[in-house]
């Protein structure tokens, strides 16, 4: 069986954080907590100094601010997850937890031919469907990194296959303050510059792959309790009146506690994620536009546009579906046969209808983590493509 978010806990552990806080208080940060944020921020030194001794050159300075603004935001998903890590392993934790309770019921209740498959668990679904995205993210993330470690290899290598010279070039636009271009410092800061790199790849699979993971996690179980509110046979006794109606009841709340807690975690990121992709589609669009003629080039600049749009696709999809299966635990109770319930179970019916009509959305300041502003988006790309087109 699948371990619930596996992969994104074997990156946070290469990392060098543990699932081994107390539950009763928040252990300091160490040096190795901090460490990778430090690293992170340090690489804004180098790219700054680029951008700086480039301004003139506005390829140069655009290549380079794509770069910029993915090491800012993975500054703010590391700060995020240092400010939260304790609710982070708590919500891994919890929802580790109802997984296992998911499927003991599952399998208390289903007959025999459900227990063979053909019968449909949420959470066992989603779950699959996670651990896939998480995977694909992961593996579009690396990559993305491993094509830009890779680029300035392949120019040495090919030159040398010619018998032909080539300035080295870093994988990054970066400018240290001393000759970073002759041995041994260019080799120091080749090496330099891919430990950033699994720096950023390895939070980025993390936080983001974890934010998606919670979310179809809670859509699942969205769903499964809009299944148990739909297959709810009336009339029972009094006393499994009230004891179905508690555990509906306290499942609904325990739902809504967890998407606000997933949205004050997110907060940060999800607005540090659509204004820096806002940003960076305007500086890697024009590239895009001005490196028409290099296919080496067009290639690491498509891949690099579709690597941070699948970040923010992440974010909006994610919100999408929490706030559209949340809704519908009212259509759900509409569905059921509440018309042969008690009067009392009414009462608490339209209650639960009542806090569902209430939409639980995935916001940071104006910004909605949805599809219709990831389309927005996608637009604004598509006009600047027009725009740059016709300016040239």
């Amino acid at each position: 069986m699948i371990r619930l978010f596996q992969l994104q806990e074997y990156c946070l552990r290469l990392m060098g954080h543990n699932d081994d806080m107390d539950s009763t208080e928040v252990r300091a940060l160490s040096l190795k907590h901090i460490s990778s944020l430090i690293f992170v921020i340090s690489a804004q030194y180098p790219l700054i100094s680029y951008v700086a001794h480039n301004r003139n050159d506005m390829e140069k300075v655009t290549a380079c601010l794509s770069v910029v603004f993915t090491n800012m935001l993975t500054v703010i998903k590391i700060s995020t997850f240092l400010a939260n890590r304790r609710d982070f392993w708590e919500m891994i934790r919890r929802f580790r937890k109802m997984h296992e309770q998911s499927l003991k019921r599952m399998f208390r209740s289903a007959s025999p031919t459900q227990r063979n498959g053909e019968g449909l668990d949420y959470v066992a679904e989603a779950n699959k469907l996670a651990f896939f995205l998480g995977r694909a993210y992961c593996l579009s993330c690396g990559l993305t990194g491993v094509y830009f470690m890779l680029g300035p290899i392949l120019k040495i290598g090919a030159c040398r296959w010619h018998g032909t010279t080539c300035d080295k070039e870093l994988p990054m636009p970066m400018k240290f303050p001393f000759n970073d271009l002759k041995s041994p410092e260019y080799e120091v800061c080749f090496f330099y510059t891919v430990l950033v790199t699994v720096v950023v790849v390895a939070y980025a699979s993390a936080v983001d792959g974890l934010f998606i993971s919670f979310a179809i996690n809670l859509r699942a179980h969205f769903q499964t309790l809009q299944a148990q509110i739909e297959n709810w046979e009336f009339p029972l006794s009094k006393q499994d009146t009230q004891a179905r109606l508690k555990s509906i009841v306290e499942y609904h709340v325990l739902l809504h506690s967890l998407s606000s807690k997933l949205r004050s975690m997110y907060t940060p990121t999800v607005m540090g994620q659509f204004v820096i992709t806002s940003l960076q589609v305007g500086v890697i669009i024009y590239q895009l536009v001005t490196n028409m003629d290099s296919v080496m080039d067009l290639l690491l600049y498509a891949s690099f546009f579709g690597s941070i749009m699948l970040q923010l696709f992440i974010y909006c999809y994610g919100g999408e579906i929490i706030k559209a299966e949340s809704l519908q635990v009212d259509t759900a109770v509409r569905l059921s046969d509440w018309h042969l319930a008690s009067p009392k179970s009414r009462t608490s019916l339209s209650l639960i209808i009542l806090q569902s009509q209430k939409e639980v959305v995935i916001r940071a300041g104006f910004f909605v983590a949805s599809l219709a502003n990831f389309v927005g988006i996608c637009r604004t790309a598509l006009s600047l493509i027009t725009l740059i087109k016709s300016i040239e």
